[in-house]
C-alpha cells in the first residue's frame, strides 16, 4: 500500500472512530433519558441499588431482577406456564373462583415478564452503545497508527559486478 493510501485509510479510520463514539454516546443518552422519563425507582427490597432511579444499565437490571422476585413471590414460585395448567385444571373441575384467582396470578406473571423484557432490552442497548464507543476508540487508534507510518529507509543493494545501487 502506498504512503498516501495508508494515510487516507488512517484518516478514514479516525473519522469512523469519531462517528462511532458520537453514535454510541447519543444512543446511551437517549436510553438514559427515556428510562428516566418513566420515573421508575428500584424497589427498596432489591439486593442491588435499592431506591435508585432507573436510568442506567445497573439500575435497570436490578429492577428487572426484583420484579421477577415479586412476581414469583406472589404466585408461590409458579411460572406463567404452570399457572396456565392449573387454570385449565380448575376450570375442568368447575371451580371458577379458583380459576379466576389463578388467572389473576397468571396475568401478574405475564405483566412482570413484559416489564422485565423491556428493562433487559435497555440493558442490552446500553451494552451495544458501550461496544460501539469502544470500537470507535479502537478505530481511532488504528487510524492514528496508519497515519503515523513512515516510509522505511531503503538499504543499498550491492551487486558483485557493479557499483552499489539504491532501490
Amino acid at each position: 500500500m502506498s504512503k498516501s493510501a495508508t494515510k487516507i485509510a488512517g484518516i478514514v479510520s479516525i473519522i469512523a472512530g469519531i462517528v462511532f463514539i458520537v453514535a454510541g454516546a447519543v444512543t446511551w443518552g437517549l436510553i438514559t433519558s427515556n428510562l428516566a422519563e418513566q420515573n421508575i425507582t428500584v424497589a427498596d427490597d432489591s439486593e442491588m441499588l435499592p431506591g435508585d432511579d432507573v436510568n442506567g444499565p445497573f439500575s435497570a437490571f436490578a429492577e428487572a431482577q426484583i420484579i421477577n422476585r415479586h412476581a414469583m413471590d406472589s404466585t408461590g414460585g409458579k411460572t406463567y406456564a404452570e399457572l396456565g395448567g392449573e387454570v385449565g385444571a380448575a376450570e375442568a373441575a368447575g371451580d371458577t373462583a379458583l380459576a379466576e384467582e389463578l388467572q389473576g396470578q397468571r396475568t401478574t406473571v405475564m405483566n412482570a415478564s413484559f416489564l422485565r423484557a423491556s428493562l433487559f432490552t435497555s440493558v442490552v442497548s446500553f451494552g451495544v452503545a458501550a461496544l460501539v464507543m469502544g470500537l470507535g476508540v479502537l478505530w481511532i487508534l488504528v487510524g492514528w497508527a496508519l497515519t503515523s507510518l513512515r516510509t522505511a529507509p531503503v538499504a543499498p543493494v550491492v551487486s558483485q559486478d557493479r557499483a552499489p545501487v539504491t532501490v
